[in-house]
């Protein structure tokens, strides 16, 4: 029996434990020369003590692509179970992280993204928000003016890429905050340094360095301190506690802020295991992240230090939980032994024993878990109302700013407008005040469209109902357009069928409603079109229609059209996306529904139904009448910025320009800049830029890339490929910074490339450079040719053409209404071909021998004939007695009147 028993008790003791799957994970680190990758490693490598069954195999390529491609076909020959990789860049690292997920491997993207969405699972921060983030924060702490110097990362980076364009995208919205230079440090510090050295002039005039990573803000600290520029506020991103690290440079005021940006090694082996465990994921994990700077880093500081103390604990109670499993194993071999000489009751006693001790140490390691995972769930109840309160402030803060705004912007358009209405001013600088004036104006209605949002989005835009005719308020409104409609021959009226219509309403909200409904109608309505606003009564309900004959909007638009802050598919056109949410918002208020029905090129018509009486309103919301903006706030940026008289007697230049672009204030804006030396040709867009270029062959192009109808690579490709325009120099104008996209264009053959926005004076240099080569080229291979042979033109032909010519100007001295047209019709040729004969054979511009024509045969008048000043300016094609003295005093330097006693006396 003893012997039997002995036998069972061996037997128990070497049956096989139940086996337990191990998993193998590799990881592939670009690099881990900065703390920010060895904090990811550490952080993986903790998380993985909690899992013993899981092994990981590690390999760091240095920030070097190629040799991280060949790590990871070797972790791949090792037989992972699943990848964890960090990519040094995105389009090299794409193949390989393919090559891993296709072969049915899980893939987990940390921190950089690859150029294709081949990949399990990414984790990370959303690094467009971080810059996003950092734009806004720093125009805060500049107050909205101020010159800014950015170190952007490794170029080819998706960290890099999407931060910038974040940054970018944050900081636009503050015209005051300037981009003063953008130089790469690659993540690292001493490059970093190099960079700014290099442009050290900029350093003093910087009021704030924003480098995409701590490492290059240190050294952004260093190249400033060198160049005296010690008062620049130095932001970085990271913020990893530790020595060294952004936390400490943030509270030893070395930088004045970081954004957290977290590593994710935790979470990267928390989905692994969940993935290997066939756990169902989302495709991207997305890290928080805030702001830390002198308000919250000591707290930051205070939470780490924490939690690497719980970290200490937790690897002594492992280590202890290890020493006591190794002591285990030896009183197990102890009682094997034991047990065949005492018997199974004594081992059985011992097992029992082992089995009460260990689940007490279980039960309290649960407990004190337990513990932990409430006090933590406390702290982040606690940052949450923090964080909501912070969220509120900034949201008063903004309304508070947005009403500043509006002040100045008062005062910019008040003065403006008297400037405009009163002063004498040359064509150009009228056009650039309109300019100027017009966009105040759409500035100051988009802080009123955010103002009301903000009052609507806390219940503070109380309706204050009164009774109104309803007809008479829409003919009113319609009366406001009538300028514009004039101007585009636009048949804009009111058709109604009711005598009057009383509607209990805010007029206020309501003025607000149908004028943003008709600006928008004017906006996407072609010249000589129609916009009209229906009225009638149906049941109970006023029924208003705004109807226009433009491009309308497709079915997706239409699907979204009240949505705030979304924006159509028309490039042309893009608005804010507040001014339909807002028009729905206050049909609301007053118990009403808007609705759009619409399709492509066929108008689109805008429906709101007012319940009629006042039994649906509040009594607080019945109150007498109430203001009504002033409609110059929404029809300003509708009026088209016109061109001065005179204009086209800047046409007779050396060299003759082609500008290409979509956006009609910014082609407005080059052309006036360059008309000064240059004779410009304008296209709206690549297709009528192109039929130009073969009609004109002008002497050099500018040309946007992104345009409707045909882009500017597909017209410089046609231009370059036609052995007719193929010698024209082009320039492209691009808001396209990618290296790709730069690279693009000049494969295409473009001469030059400039980004938007962009330095008038750089455009300008380029554009006399790359005319200036062309002319030296061209004086090169005709400098064999004989002088004689070069002027071979017809004495008798230019002759005849002089004559006819001035015969014309002569016969139309007195016609106030005559004008180059009504020469280049009468000699049957082109106009530009009017302009270069003359300039060729007159050494003058058209505009010009008339003008002097008319003043040489004002003279004579007032020499030799009993006419008065008034006479005279009539009889010699003047508008008026004023323009003439004007002309005659700046030409003559002396007045009319004056001219003419003296040469009478």
């Amino acid at each position: 029996m003893f012997r039997f028993l002995v036998i069972l008790i061996l037997l128990a003791g070497c049956r096989p434990s139940p086996e337990r799957r191990h998993f193998r994970i590799g990881f592939s680190q670009c690099g881990e020369a900065d703390h920010w990758r060895r904090s990811m490693l550490a952080e993986m490598q903790r998380e993985l003590s909690f899992h013993p069954g899981i092994s990981l195999i590690y390999k760091q390529a240095d920030d070097n692509s190629g040799l991280q491609v060949k790590q990871v076909r070797e972790l791949l020959a090792e037989g992972i179970d699943l990848l964890i990789i960090s990519p040094n860049e995105a389009r090299p690292l794409t193949p390989v992280v393919e090559e891993v997920f296709n072969r049915g491997i899980p893939v987990i993207v940390v921190d950089r993204k690859i150029a294709s969405t081949s990949y399990t699972n990414y984790i990370g921060a959303d690094n467009y928000e971080i810059g996003r983030i950092a734009g806004e924060y720093v125009a805060a702490l500049l107050k909205g003016k101020g010159n800014v110097i950015e170190v952007v990362g490794l170029p080819a980076s998706s960290p890099a890429i999407e931060r910038k364009r974040g940054f970018q995208d944050g900081i636009r919205r503050h015209p005051g905050i300037r981009m003063l230079q953008q130089v790469h440090g690659d993540w690292v510090q001493q490059k970093s340094e190099a960079a700014l050295d290099s442009i050290s002039s900029f350093l003093p005039r910087a009021d704030l360095v924003f480098a995409h990573n701590d490492v290059m803000a240190m050294g952004a600290r260093q190249a400033c301190n060198r160049a005296g520029a010690r008062s620049t506020k130095i932001i970085g991103v990271d913020a990893l506690p530790g020595k060294g690290a952004g936390l400490e440079m943030v509270s030893g005021k070395v930088l004045d802020a970081s954004l957290l940006y977290p590593t994710g090694g935790t979470e990267a082996i928390r989905n692994a295991i969940s993935i290997l465990n066939k756990t169902a994921l989302p495709k991207e994990t997305f890290l928080q992240t805030l702001v830390v700077d002198s308000t919250n880093v000591r707290m930051m500081q205070l939470q780490t230090d924490k939690i690497l103390n719980q970290q200490k604990d937790i690897e002594l109670q492992q280590g202890m939980i290890a020493e006591q499993l190794r002591v285990y194993k030896s009183q197990r071999t102890m009682l094997y032994v034991l047990g065949i000489t005492l018997g199974a009751a004594v081992i059985f006693a011992g097992l029992l024993w082992y089995s009460r001790n260990l689940n007490k140490q279980i039960n309290r390691k649960l407990a004190l878990q337990n513990e932990e995972i409430s006090r933590q769930s406390k702290q982040l109840i606690a940052m949450s109302e923090a964080a909501a309160q912070a969220n509120e402030a900034r949201i008063t803060f903004f309304t508070n700013i947005s009403h500043e705004i509006r002040t100045p912007l008062t005062l910019i358009i008040g003065p403006l407008d008297e400037i405009l209405q009163h002063s004498r001013m040359h064509g150009s600088e009228r056009q650039q005040l309109s300019l100027v004036r017009k966009n105040a104006s759409r500035l100051l209605h988009l802080v009123n469209q955010l103002m009301d949002f903000r009052k609507l989005e806390f219940n503070k835009m109380q309706v204050r109902a009164s009774e109104n005719d309803l007809v008479l308020f829409c003919h009113e409104i319609v009366e406001i357009f009538q300028q514009i409609a004039r101007q585009r021959g636009i048949d804009c009226r009111l058709v109604t069928s009711e005598r009057s219509l009383p509607v209990w309403m805010d007029t206020g909200m309501m003025d607000k409603v149908l004028f943003n409904l008709m600006s928008n109608a004017f906006k996407f309505t072609p010249d000589q079109g129609a916009v009209l606003i229906k009225l009638e009564k149906r049941d109970e309900e006023a029924v208003i229609q705004v109807q226009d004959t433009g491009i309308g909007m497709s079915a997706e638009v239409m699907q979204h059209a009240f949505d705030i802050f979304y924006q159509g598919d028309v490039d042309n056109h893009k608005g804010s996306g507040l001014g339909l949410a807002l028009c729905k918002e206050l049909v609301q208020l007053h118990h009403g529904t808007i609705s759009a029905s619409s399709g492509k090129n066929r108008g689109t018509i805008f429906t709101i139904s007012l319940p009629l009486g006042n039994r649906h309103f509040e009594p607080g919301e019945l109150h007498g009448s109430t203001g009504r903006e002033e409609p110059q706030l929404y029809t300003a940026e509708l009026l088209p910025v016109a061109d001065e008289p005179g204009e086209q007697a800047k046409l007779d230049k050396r060299f003759v320009i082609l500008l290409v672009e979509d956006n009609p204030e910014l082609r407005s804006f080059i052309r006036h800049r360059l008309s000064e030396e240059y004779e410009v040709l304008e296209a709206e867009n690549g297709q009528q830029g192109l039929q130009m270029a073969f009609e004109y062959l002008p002497d050099g192009i500018i040309c946007d890339v992104m345009m409707p109808v045909k882009d500017g690579h597909a017209l410089l490709k046609e231009i370059k490929a036609d052995v007719r325009t193929a010698h024209i120099p082009v320039v492209l104008l691009t808001a396209r910074v990618t290296p790709d996209q730069q690279v693009e264009g000049l494969q295409n053959k473009a001469d030059a490339y400039i980004l938007k926005p962009f330095d008038f004076k750089i455009l300008q240099h380029t554009l006399t450079s790359l005319l200036a080569n062309r002319s030296h080229l061209k004086e090169h291979f005709t400098a064999d040719i004989p002088a004689g042979l070069r002027n071979t033109a017809s004495r008798r032909s230019d002759l005849r053409f002089v004559s006819e010519f001035t015969s014309i100007v002569e016969n139309n001295i007195g016609n106030e209404e005559f004008s180059i047209e009504d020469i280049y019709r009468q000699m049957n040729i082109s106009k530009v071909q009017l302009y270069r004969k003359v300039k060729a054979l007159m050494g003058t511009n058209v505009n010009e021998y008339i003008l002097n024509a008319r003043l040489q045969k004002a003279r004579y008048f007032l020499q030799h004939q009993e006419y008065s000043v008034a006479e005279v300016a009539y009889k010699t094609g003047f508008s008026s007695p004023a323009y003439f003295s004007t002309v005659f005093r700046n030409k003559l330097g002396i007045s009319p009147t004056m001219f003419k006693g003296k040469n009478k006396g």
